[in-house]
């Protein structure tokens, strides 16, 4: 089968998982919920903050923060993306229809990065834009797409986003096992960064500064941290981490029974 009938073939299976539709009404509706709710909180913080406080305030990375949840379902999604034809048994379908493995994993791995690449896009305006009134209403700053900088963190979030969407689907044909893969997914993105702050120093600082999606997320500000890896050498980490994990996918799904 050539590539562009791989290609269509994965687009229709994509299209049929309820999963996939569900996670992405999902995915939009934690955009505007959830932009909003932490744009209230940031609005509210900041009629409390001190001067220094409000002199560093970020609105539009206030909004865009709501990429730390939704990056998870996007996660979520690109483990299923797999490991569902393992649990459904179509796995062995799909290989029967064609045999070069590595080129039906490219073409899952492109149709899923392609729709990752526009939810997260999507996810990342929506947020942005119902949340700078939220802010705005209640006497702190925002801000607009043609602020310098910002339509580049809105962009940004998408693509950390994207990133950790394509992760999961690396994940998912590592482990073969749905469970497996959201724990990992979790483990990288959420649990480590949080548990950062908390181990000593100098180990906190330099993994704050150079653990994958912490270094990324600093692509979404639009006022970066102080001392913090450079928004794009911070996406080229978590690039590197995603594509290390998918050229373990790509041997070890040529080379494993199914």
């Amino acid at each position: 089968m050539s590539l562009t009938g791989v290609l269509a073939g994965e687009w229709t299976k994509v299209r049929s998982l309820r999963s996939m539709a569900y996670g992405a009404l999902l995915a939009l509706a934690m955009g505007a919920g959830f932009g909003m709710l932490t744009s209230y909180a940031a609005g509210r913080d900041y009629a409390r903050s001190s001067a220094p406080a409000r002199a560093s305030f970020d609105p539009a990375a206030s909004s865009l923060r709501v990429y730390l949840s939704i990056q998870l379902v996007l996660g979520i999604l690109g483990v299923l993306t797999i490991t569902s034809e393992y649990a459904s048994g179509t796995i062995r379908a799909s290989l029967g229809a064609v045999p070069r493995r590595s080129r039906l994993l490219a073409a899952k791995v492109a149709v899923f990065t392609a729709g990752a690449l526009v939810l997260g896009q999507l996810v990342a305006l929506l947020a942005f834009l119902v949340g700078q009134p939220v802010m705005a209403a209640q006497g702190a700053p925002s801000t607009t797409l043609g602020a310098p900088g910002v339509l580049l963190a809105v962009v940004g979030a998408g693509l950390v986003m994207t990133a950790v969407g394509v992760l999961g689907v690396a994940l998912g044909v590592l482990t073969r096992s749905t469970a497996a893969g959201l724990i990992t997914v979790a483990v990288l993105t959420v649990l480590v960064p949080s548990f950062i702050p908390a181990l000593p120093e100098p180990l906190s600082s330099v993994l704050g500064r150079y653990w994958p999606t912490t270094a990324a997320a600093q692509l979404t500000k639009v006022v970066p941290d102080a001392g913090a890896l450079d928004g794009w050498a911070g996406l080229g980490l978590l690039a590197a981490l995603v594509s290390a994990a998918l050229a373990a996918a790509f041997v070890v799904f040529g080379r494993r029974d199914v």
